[in-house]
């Protein structure tokens, strides 16, 4: 990632680390405060009060001041309720302090080196999530862990996978780990427990309750990054066992709890969740649509990385597609926005029927017959990295529609809810990677999302780890998280008959009552 690439988001200019000169007075006869008396002192006249210094740290700390003559930086991290002090530097060393930002994501863990000082990206990696290979899905992870030592080994990995990640963005930018100074993470309520170390056992039984959902600010060291001695580490809180710190992350990072009016945050990752409100009130839930809006569930469904195709579009006439394929390069298999794209273009080329089928009528040449009955050949072997053809079945569409019947059947009800209509809505943020890379348009076609003005939709991206970002280049953004914290209840989507008919209508294209998508006209 460009080293200049700021964050972008308006932030107040109070970042979670701070550097500054310090020059104390020479102490003498007259005045004999002692030294760490004396700076906590300047620190207050500063506007740093009150102060904290490790016990373990102190010795080494007074150290540093008398071997710099008193005239040094202090490096302070805010903690919520004070201020730690965290390093002493020599003041030729200048005032540019690093952090990470982290997204704990249950498939993929995302991290983020930023230039604090200069609210600068210096570099992003994202890698598999090593706990895979004991579940896919939390929920085994968990039933994984219920003893502490397989708890243990899920968290090893964890870390383990964070620090070389951490080490390699660091030796890919020339940043020293002794200028690292905070860490921020983001994480389902699960995925938090896992990093914490914290028995997860009781968020999946009734009555549903964390261990934890508040996590006090604590050093990285205490935590296992070892390399990162002064480093600040802040995980995001809870609000409980199916509202975690990523989502309140990514309330932040669109600023939901600061609008007049309603406004809605889509993230699909895992699973798709929702939250809907206002300055006043927000509501929270969850559906189970996420794996297939990411590509997830079709043959050759893939996530958004290079090698898959996240954009389509078929000429009306020849039926022949044409395709991008991100990182360029031949196509590998095809991600949730380019699967939406191909349903959608596929509707509006008459090669799918309102139901979701491919049209018996059609003479077109890219239809092939399978062992799993008709498919559509969107990729030739010339044009993929294995050299074979990306099919895409009528099996696999059915199972996309009842992805997208979900998502519109979970906005449609969490907005029935409050009395809303969509037409109420201000903004609609789409997160994740499925929200970089949906073309609005195309999933308005397909009945996924709402059929409002284009320019009401915004994809802001994996929202979890700019929230974290966010935290560290403004630490008023704590309290903000406290406050977004209390406002968020957690509303269950109960099965009932209003809810399955619903479910039903959502599965045509776009939907079987055109009322709702008037502009959708194949």
């Amino acid at each position: 990632m460009d080293r200049t690439t700021p964050i972008p988001v308006k932030l107040e200019n109070r970042p979670l680390v701070e550097s500054v000169v310090i020059d104390l007075p020479a102490p003498s006869l007259s005045d004999n405060t002692a030294d760490l008396d004396r700076l906590t002192l300047t620190l207050a006249r500063m506007g740093f009060s009150p102060v904290r210094i490790c016990p373990r740290r102190m010795d080494e700390t007074v150290r540093k001041m008398r071997s710099q003559g008193l005239v040094f930086r202090a490096v302070l991290g805010y903690a919520g309720s004070h201020w730690e002090l965290l390093d002493v530097i020599d003041d030729s060393s200048g005032a540019t302090v690093f952090g990470f930002a982290v997204d704990l994501g249950t498939t993929t863990l995302v991290l983020r080196l930023i230039d604090i000082s200069g609210r600068k990206t210096v570099g992003q990696i994202t890698i598999n999530n090593p706990q895979s290979k004991w579940g896919e899905d939390i929920l085994s992870r968990i039933l994984f862990a219920r003893s502490r030592h397989t708890l243990l080994e899920l968290r090893a990995a964890l870390l383990e996978a964070c620090s070389h990640a951490m080490g390699q963005l660091l030796k890919d930018s020339g940043v020293e780990a002794s200028s690292v100074y905070a860490v921020s993470c983001a994480g389902n309520t699960a995925m938090s427990h896992f990093f914490w170390g914290l028995d997860p056992s009781h968020i999946c039984r009734e009555p549903y309750l964390p261990a934890a959902n508040t996590f006090p600010a604590a050093f990285a060291s205490e935590l296992g990054f070892d390399f990162l001695p002064a480093s600040l580490l802040y995980l995001f809180p809870n609000v409980g066992s199916y509202v975690g710190g990523d989502v309140l992350a990514g309330v932040v990072a669109a600023d939901l709890a600061n609008s007049v009016q309603p406004r809605m945050l889509i993230d699909v990752g895992t699973n798709a969740e929702v939250i809907l409100g206002n300055r006043e009130w927000l509501l929270a839930c969850a559906g189970a649509a996420g794996p297939a809006l990411e590509g997830g569930v079709v043959e050759r469904g893939m996530q958004a990385f290079p090698g898959a195709i996240d954009r389509v579009r078929i000429d009306r006439k020849t039926l022949e597609p044409d395709f991008r394929v991100l990182g360029g390069g031949k196509a590998a298999g095809i991600c949730g926005s380019g699967l939406i794209d191909l349903v959608a273009e596929m509707f509006f080329a008459k090669i799918l029927t309102i139901q979701g089928k491919f049209s018996t009528q059609l003479d077109c040449p890219r239809f092939r017959n399978t062992p799993d009955g008709r498919a559509y050949a969107l990729a030739l072997p010339s044009q993929t990295a294995d050299a074979q053809e990306i099919l895409v079945s009528e099996i696999d569409i059915g199972v996309f529609l009842k992805s997208k019947a979900a998502m519109y059947t979970i906005l449609s009800v969490i907005c029935r809810k409050v009395g809303l209509d969509f037409a109420d809505l201000e903004d609609i943020y789409i997160a994740g990677n499925f929200g970089k890379h949906i073309d609005p348009e195309m999933a308005v076609r397909i009945g996924m999302i709402p059929d409002l003005p284009l320019d009401r939709y915004h994809g802001i991206g994996n929202s979890s780890l700019l929230g974290a970002s966010m935290l560290l280049c403004d630490r008023t953004l704590l309290a903000e998280v406290e406050k977004v914290r209390s406002m968020i209840t957690y509303v269950e989507l109960n099965v009932n008959v209003e809810l399955i008919n619903e479910f039903r209508g959502a599965l045509f294209l776009p939907h079987t009552d055109p009322r709702l998508f008037p502009s959708v006209r194949p």
